[in-house]
């Protein structure tokens, strides 16, 4: 399906009523059952099996699908509020969550009116199925526009094969199901690439560099062998070119940053609580890192306007092909990424400065330990230097705004 065709932007309410009265309760349910194991979850860099099972229970897996396909039909803008309440829960949970309805708008927007993937997205919303992204590979340094590794086809069927070299695959030992990318076929050029979806019966998995890291732990972001067999069916019939410019990017760094944005929040909330019991045990004086505690407020009032107007900006244009392949759009939401990474940083950053040694101890009831070693991987796994000279052709190329609304 093109992203124009705008027939499935069906939403929740306009289902039958639900056993769950709404999209934000059984959000807030998923969120509840995050941060009960959050600790644990970033102490032991496992994977956050509550929240995702609470995720299923409450079918949030298929939020975004469209009602005629068994999902709720959720927004672009529903599905990043549920990135930043899960976000300030655990963040782990958050970004886990982000890159599973990555892959599922990817499907919505360009695999309706392909049978193999209408079908999957009918068993991704009965099964609550978990999908998970393999775009970099040990050989391209993390550059997901250029492929190594080759579709190969059989001479006289439709059968189909993929050996890739994952440098990365978040939860790939986790998922029911991987949406990959690689070059059309052996003759291909690295940056001809399509997109495929892949189901855990058709795929194996060679474990081959482990996840052991600052933040960001119960990602499970390891590297593998993948092997696949199966079927030229899987094949998106867009071309990924298309795909990664009206979806992958846009809708990734929409739902990364709605997850930092959440990160910060609960980083800003817990420095306010050290700062009003600070208050309360000096008779009512402020405690003299209060200053950094408005900065922080500032920061994150800025993060979150930021992450709005682009929001806002992707659901004006997202069934205008020609908008979302402009130049202005995509420096604008390429750059969303490095700008709401940097902000998210420094808004933990002020908030750890707000608690001082209460937040800089790992211990005690204010640490902002998990907050900022979370926060550190905004600007580094998708790597900001690469983005910004990638992005420094496109922005010296677009004009420069005539007044303040342009």
């Amino acid at each position: 399906m093109n992203v124009q065709h705008a027939t499935f932007r069906n939403h929740a309410r306009d289902r039958e009523e639900s056993p769950f009265s709404s999209l934000q309760q059984r959000t807030a349910a998923v969120a509840a059952a995050a941060a009960s194991a959050a600790e644990a979850v970033d102490r032991e860099a496992c994977f956050p099996n509550k929240a995702i099972e609470a995720a299923r229970r409450e079918r949030l897996l298929g939020a975004q699908i469209p009602v005629e396909f068994g999902g709720d039909g959720a927004s672009t803008t529903e599905i990043a509020e549920m990135c930043f309440a899960l976000g300030r829960s655990c963040a782990s949970s958050g970004m886990i969550f982000a890159m599973h309805q990555t892959k599922i708008a990817c499907l919505v927007r360009h695999g309706i009116g392909s049978h193999w993937h209408e079908m999957l997205l009918r068993r991704i919303a009965d099964e609550q199925l978990l999908m998970a992204s393999s775009t970099t590979e040990g050989q391209n340094g993390g550059n997901i526009r250029f492929s190594s590794a080759a579709v190969e086809r059989a001479d006289h069927d439709r059968t189909i094969s993929l050996s890739r070299d994952a440098t990365v695959i978040s939860y790939g030992a986790q998922a029911d199901g991987i949406v990959t990318i690689a070059r059309r076929d052996g003759d291909a050029t690295g940056s001809d690439q399509v997109l495929l979806a892949i189901v855990k019966d058709n795929y194996t998995l060679e474990p081959t560099v482990g996840w052991q890291t600052l933040g960001m732990r119960g990602t499970c972001s390891a590297g593998f062998k993948l092997e696949f067999k199966g079927s030229a069916e899987q094949i998106f019939p867009a071309p990924y070119e298309r795909i990664h410019a009206q979806t992958m990017t846009p809708v990734a760094h929409l739902y990364w940053s709605s997850v930092w944005a959440g990160n910060a929040a609960a980083a800003v909330e817990r420095a306010q609580l050290f700062v009003r019991k600070a208050a309360r045990n000096s008779g009512g004086q402020m405690p003299p890192a209060a200053a950094h505690f408005t900065q922080a407020k500032m920061s994150l009032a800025k993060l979150r306007a930021l992450i709005a107007v682009n929001l806002e900006a992707f659901a004006r244009n997202e069934h205008d092909e020609r908008a979302l392949s402009s130049l202005d759009f995509q420096s604008q939401i390429t750059l969303l990424k490095v700008q709401a990474s940097e902000l998210a940083v420094e808004t933990v950053m002020h908030a750890m400065r707000t608690t001082g040694l209460a937040g800089y101890r790992n211990d005690g009831e204010f640490t902002m330990s998990r907050y900022l070693r979370d926060a550190l991987s905004a600007p580094i796994m998708i790597n900001n230097d690469r983005i910004l000279a990638n992005a420094a052709a496109a922005t010296l190329m677009s004009a420069m705004p005539a007044s303040l609304r342009d």
